[in-house]
């Protein structure tokens, strides 16, 4: 316990240091629709991003737009299998994924998937499966990634948020409503376990140290919760911004960092397999909630825009959202080295 208040203190009073790592450039993309995810392809150095009802393929080392995949229906994820040459796109509005080739960006097929509102999608280059995440039916339908046709759907103990895979077998996901993780062999296409990240409340993003096992689990109530990728142990919890929705892990530095929808990235050391320490907060930009890193040149990545003034509550509209302001979309970079 005496451990745990230190680094608590520690994490804190790390928080009220100035940001050691900046934004580099702004990248601004046309249109004012919504985002979700964005990938990142690390041998062509770009980044696929969800953006409404396309996905913009952007080139990281001056933002040029290098294409567009449109006729999509509320775009949520991208998932990358350079080994087959093929992108996956989930769309949660008719509950699709749209099959794409890397190369020339041409759909090759559309697919539908055995549940509603696919959000997350993952590709696993051990199994050559695609897994999507179905938020409104509490599953994960899977998706023979060589062949594009569907092979399994597996239930899930509740609402599924972002996944992982650890090259190996297995695939983590976590579940928003239980505040757990499932744990998913893909040998069985069946979840073997079934881990409680409490106190963490409603987790979206996940990250995963592949070398010393840790998985990394951003929560709605300002929470990172690390835990054991082997045993389901939980490591310890750390404090992170507001209105998280993503979070990456750098091998290279040992660190993850949480991004938060209040402006801000939360920036936890590994110190080591058991010892973690929130060490800065990056300054950011308001709706800035989800992220994607490039390990090999080091550099994070969060969509977001400018928003007007949130309207007044009406009868219709008790709890209106604050909309975007037009040509304000932009891909923020952040250097990390």
């Amino acid at each position: 316990m005496a451990v745990l208040l230190i680094c608590s203190a520690a994490s804190i009073n790390a928080q009220d240091k100035a940001s050691i790592h900046k934004i580099v450039n702004r990248f601004h993309l046309d249109g004012d629709a919504s985002w979700d995810y964005l990938a990142i392809d690390e041998t062509e150095n770009a980044a696929y991003i969800s953006h409404g009802n396309i996905v913009q393929i952007m080139d990281l080392k001056d933002g040029k737009l290098l294409g567009t995949i449109s006729g999509l229906n509320g775009v949520h994820g991208i998932a990358i299998a350079k080994d087959l040459n093929k992108g996956f796109i989930s769309s949660g509005r008719d509950s699709s994924v749209t099959v794409f080739e890397l190369k020339t960006l041409k759909v090759l097929t559309k697919i539908q998937v055995t549940g509603k509102n696919p959000d997350a999608i993952l590709y696993d280059p051990f199994s050559h499966l695609v897994f999507t995440f179905n938020g409104r039916t509490a599953n994960t339908t899977v998706i023979d990634a060589k062949t594009n046709l569907v092979k399994a759907t597996i239930a899930l103990d509740g609402k599924p948020e972002f996944a992982v895979t650890d090259l190996k077998g297995r695939i983590f996901v976590n579940i928003e409503d239980k505040n757990m993780i499932n744990v998913i062999n893909v040998n069985t296409l069946k979840v073997e376990k079934h881990w409680s990240i409490a106190p963490g409340d409603e987790p979206s993003g996940l990250a995963l140290d592949n070398e010393n096992h840790r998985l990394f689990s951003v929560c709605g109530n300002k929470m990172m919760v690390v835990t054991d990728a082997e045993t389901g142990k939980q490591i310890t919890n750390l404090p992170i911004g507001d209105r998280t929705d993503g979070v990456a892990f750098d091998p290279v530095k040992k660190q993850a960092y949480s991004s938060n929808g209040d402006g801000t990235i939360t920036v936890v050391k590994e110190e080591n397999k058991d010892k973690f320490v929130v060490t800065e907060t990056i300054i950011t930009q308001k709706g800035a909630r989800t992220i994607a890193i490039n390990t090999k040149t080091q550099h994070l990545y969060l969509p977001t825009a400018e928003f007007n003034p949130v309207p007044e509550p009406t009868t219709e509209n008790p709890k209106p959202r604050a909309g975007v302001k037009p040509g304000s979309f932009v891909i923020l970079d952040i250097d990390i080295k």
